[in-house]
């Protein structure tokens, strides 16, 4: 069957209504002092109380993050991996079983679809190995359209997609893989980072992965979206006596950005080529084939094209998305995303700007609603953990 099952929320009650999507844990978010808003069409927590709170607890403790708003994206049938190494520009094919590979997908003139996860992963009890793409809530539709449209060149391949008939939940920190192994058959500290696999957690079979997105050490987890609830609540008991808990997506910007992390929509979009985004580790362009190779070799010769780079700024006041950037006058950029460091205590900002001035250390200016702040080019990321 060469076409993707989706599944849908109830209908608007009425045809002026916006029906925001739930995850399974919304109920539990709103009775706990959640901010529910819109977020690319899911009603998420953007914070519980303190966003600064809830970013240390993540630095020092246990962060934990609903991210079923993530698409899910489950494939099946013969020769998968070469199926889905055609669309992206890290390596599928052949990678071992256990791996989760960090991509992107472009299209023919290189514009970014989407970063996604792409999971090969064993399956539980000795079962066949499988494989699942996790995509950004926001591009969701877009890309399983795009694959959709694909699925003729390849008979037998199946994809479905099951983002709301499960649930993702992030726990991040330096406690969080203890917190985890309590109730997990695998302890996530036995796996290397970006790796899975299929297991048990507090009987409910489970993905278990050594992934995350805040710079931390830690886990996520997908698991039957009846059994979100219970899952969640006792994480965020083990969480909250060693000074975790629940965390918004507020303070999983703030820890994003320091971890020099892009957003797709602010770093990455469909008018950023893979080439500028200092993400080589994510491109593998040799003895290999892919929808927007080309663009991307093309891209690379063009020394006049933005980069992504670190701004550091000297006062405290953050420069938002869109801020031009400036140097003897001239445009010279944009900030794609800023932020006050709660962990670093300054104001930091991820932007594009002209390779002339792309060197550390170069003193720019940033136009903050129509005044000047100092400012230098820093390298990524502005914050790395012990390990």
């Amino acid at each position: 069957m060469n076409s993707v099952e989706r599944s849908n929320n109830s209908e608007p009650s009425s045809p002026d209504e916006v029906r925001l999507l739930e995850t399974p844990l919304h109920h539990w978010h709103a009775s706990h002092g959640g901010r529910m808003v819109d977020f690319a069409g899911w009603s998420m927590p953007v914070q519980y109380g303190s966003i600064i709170g809830e970013h240390h607890h993540t630095r020092n403790s246990i962060g934990l993050f609903d991210v079923s708003h993530m698409g899910r994206l489950f494939f099946s049938g013969p020769q998968v991996d070469l199926f889905l190494d055609r669309f992206t520009t890290r390596r599928v094919a052949g990678v071992e079983a256990g791996k989760i590979r960090y991509s992107l997908m472009t299209n023919a003139a290189g514009g970014i679809l989407d970063d996604v996860l792409v999971y090969h992963l064993p399956g539980l009890d000795g079962d066949s190995s499988y494989y699942m793409m996790v995509v950004n809530a926001s591009n969701r539709d877009k890309i399983v359209d795009w694959l959709n449209s694909q699925l003729s060149s390849s008979p037998g391949v199946h994809f479905v997609d099951r983002t709301t008939q499960t649930a993702m939940i992030a726990i991040q920190g330096p406690l969080a893989n203890a917190a985890v192994a309590k109730i997990s058959q695998l302890a996530p500290d036995s796996l290397p980072y970006y790796t899975g696999a299929t297991t048990r957690v507090l009987g409910h079979q489970a993905i278990l992965s050594r992934t995350g997105y805040t710079g931390e050490d830690g886990c996520e987890l997908i698991v039957d979206a009846e059994f979100a609830v219970e899952i969640w609540s006792r994480i965020f008991e083990l969480a909250t006596p060693v000074g975790g808990g629940a965390t918004g997506l507020a303070a999983r910007d703030t820890l994003r950005l320091e971890a020099g992390m892009p957003l797709y929509g602010h770093e990455l979009s469909e008018e950023i080529n893979p080439a500028q985004t200092d993400l080589s580790f994510a491109i593998n362009l040799k003895n290999r084939e892919f929808i927007g190779k080309s663009a991307i070799l093309a891209a690379q010769k063009n020394a006049s094209l933005p980069i992504r780079v670190g701004l550091e700024l000297a006062d405290r006041r953050p420069a938002r998305e869109h801020s031009e950037i400036l140097v003897d006058g001239a445009k010279v950029g944009v900030v794609t995303s800023g932020t006050f460091s709660p962990t670093l205590e300054k104001s930091i900002s991820m932007a594009y700007v002209t390779p002339n001035v792309a060197a550390l250390g170069t003193e720019v200016l940033i136009d903050i609603r129509g005044k000047y702040h100092a400012a230098k080019i820093v390298s990524l990321p502005f914050y790395k953990r012990n390990t």
